[in-house]
């Protein structure tokens, strides 16, 4: 059967209306303009990022160029290997040691990872990094959705105080940093992220988030009126603050507008999880299949995942190790442990390419998920047995989106930042700036 094709297309903001409800319409092909002359669709990203270093030898490809072959870690990823930018050579500089500091290797590592900031060396209070790429992006690509970024972790963030010469843990708990002060916590509790994502529910049944959605209107309504009425009684101080209170208001008030226009879209049907599966795979693959619902729902378009800490001592008892990671990878030239690594290094890698599966089995406009999802694979460290942040494991999943034209390893020279990596993604993602970090300037060779 021929298709049809209309010359006019429904409106994406069209309703049904019935039954004392409005229920916003699921994205229908014919909202898309004829020929695709609309808006592209939505480019999310997603940063996947591996603890403790990489056994590099077994990650970097020997050869440069599209004929280049799969390592023994970037094997488990072969089936994309035609979205795949392997990239070598970029460093985070701002990570090495400065003057009177002591040790810290793993939390600088951490801190500067997103950043390209060096971390104030600190175990109180007095926090000080930079803001992180991710939620650079998030910034701007949450004006369409109803949550800035997702932060996803494997281990708890509950250690606090000093975790390594004298750097507080917070340096070493998460990868994301909303401003130069505000790390973001990682939750690794699916239930949390699960309900953050549709609130107090135990499914993603389209009734029951409306109904939460209009409670949620109702108790803003009485919020705002009652700020109102206090406005009119207070001096122009406190006016001041009721207005930036307000303001705030406003933009939770536009979220859940958000909310009651998506309530209606079909949605693959995910009950509440009860708690954290014992099995490390089924752990990460419950919180991948989170991530992707977040990005299929278009409730975020950003989502930071961290494997573990830095010195994370997780065992793999799947793999039959049942030694601590941190430690395996201080092997000394130890072979028995060298090999135990390359095994965790390989399971990390698995793990990842099943979100890749999970994302293009998503249908998404003339594509998939992974179509219009801009990715990468990395870790703080290159040789976590020497603390190396100076040619860091990178892989980019571009999808054909942008410059990122797969099939390649790229290697650039020794140290180039890896801040002007993030600001050629960046502008991929419609999000340009000029300076992030240490960066001096963006790798215009990905573009060959």
């Amino acid at each position: 059967m021929a298709m049809m094709i209309f010359k006019k297309s429904i409106p994406r903001r069209a309703f049904l209306r019935g039954l004392g409800a409005t229920l916003a319409l699921p994205l229908l092909d014919s909202m898309t303009p004829a020929f695709g002359a609309g808006p592209a669709r939505p480019t999310r990203l997603a940063i996947f990022a591996t603890p403790n270093g990489m056994m590099m030898d077994q990650w970097t490809p020997k050869t440069d160029g599209a004929a280049f072959e799969m390592t023994p870690v970037l094997e488990p990823l072969a089936a994309h290997r035609k979205r795949m930018v392997v990239i070598s050579g970029l460093a985070q500089n701002e990570a090495r040691k400065f003057p009177g500091e002591g040790g810290g290797e793993h939390p600088r590592a951490c801190t500067v990872f997103l950043t390209g900031v060096h971390p104030k060396m600190t175990s109180g209070a007095d926090l000080r990094a930079g803001t992180s790429f991710d939620q650079i992006a998030a910034k701007e690509l949450s004006k369409q959705t109803q949550l800035a970024s997702l932060e996803i972790g494997l281990e708890s963030a509950d250690i606090l105080g000093s975790c390594e010469s004298s750097y507080s843990c917070a340096y070493y708990n998460t990868l994301s940093w909303s401003n130069p002060t505000t790390p973001l916590p990682m939750e690794h509790r699916p239930r949390a992220v699960f309900e953050r994502l549709f609130g107090d529910s135990d499914s993603t049944d389209p009734e029951e988030r409306l109904a939460r959605i209009r409670e949620n209107r109702s108790i803003l309504d009485l919020v705002t009126q009652d700020v109102s009425r206090l406005m009119r009684d207070t001096g122009a101080g406190d006016r001041a603050k009721l207005d930036q209170y307000l303001d705030s208001v406003r933009d939770v008030e536009r979220r859940i507008q958000l909310a009651e226009k998506q309530s209606g879209n079909e949605m693959p049907r995910m009950d509440r999880p009860v708690g954290i599966p014992d099995n490390f795979p089924a752990y990460c693959r419950l919180m991948f299949d989170l991530e992707a619902l977040a990005f299929q729902t278009d409730l975020t378009r950003v989502c930071t995942f961290m494997v573990g800490h830095e010195m994370s001592n997780r065992a793999y008892p799947e793999l039959n190790i049942g030694d601590a990671h941190h430690p395996l990878t201080h092997h000394q030239g130890d072979q028995a442990k060298i090999a135990k690594v390359i095994q965790v290094n390989i399971h990390h890698a698995r793990q990842f390419a099943y979100l890749l599966d999970r994302l293009q089995a998503i249908p998404d406009g003339d594509g998939s998920l992974l179509d219009h999802t801009l990715l990468m694979y990395s870790s703080p460290l290159s040789d976590g047995n020497m603390h190396v942040t100076k040619n860091l494991p990178i892989a980019i999943f571009g999808g054909g989106i942008g410059p990122f034209r797969g099939g390649q390893h790229l290697r650039f020279p020794i140290d180039t930042p890896m801040t002007n990596l993030y600001l050629t993604m960046l502008d991929t993602l419609g999000v340009p700036i000029d300076r992030l970090g240490d960066s001096t300037g963006k790798l215009e060779l990905l573009s060959v």
